[in-house]
């Protein structure tokens, strides 16, 4: 079965990343950055060695995202960046092709440990099945 393993992240955690820390989220060294990046670079290795990867993708920052909407006439409204009341948001995915959701929760847990500075926010590392197109979407 296909699953989607997502990572969140908000505007703030983007900023701290690039040394503008907050009192959500402290500011991220070089370093860190770089332990992030291999930590997260030898999951996905490991995945397409396993034959498990379909796809991974970490995401821009939040305020670079766009927001198409329909107001009540039908006419289409764009916001671009996040907005105020955003928390979090999906800041990176892995497609995965697993043979159960114990091995998938397994992959989380170990995604949930990535390192990150002391204080950072946690967020829990969340798992979607994938419909398989066959009509059941519950």
């Amino acid at each position: 079965m296909k699953y989607l393993v997502m990572v969140q992240g908000t505007q703030a955690d983007y900023h701290a990343m690039t040394g503008k820390g907050s009192e959500t989220s402290p500011a991220w060294s070089e370093k860190d950055i770089q332990t992030m990046f291999e930590f997260m670079s030898a999951i996905s290795n490991d995945l397409a060695e396993s034959g498990e990867l379909v796809d991974a993708q970490g995401l821009t920052e939040p305020a670079k995202a766009r927001h198409v909407s329909l107001d009540a006439d039908g006419r289409t409204v764009i916001t671009d960046g996040p907005y105020g009341e955003t928390k979090e948001l999906l800041a990176g995915y892995w497609v995965l092709e697993c043979e159960s959701l114990e091995r998938v929760t397994e992959i989380a847990a170990r995604v949930a440990r990535c390192p990150q500075p002391a204080g950072a926010p946690e967020y829990p590392v969340v798992i979607r099945p994938i419909a398989d197109g066959s009509g059941d979407v519950a």
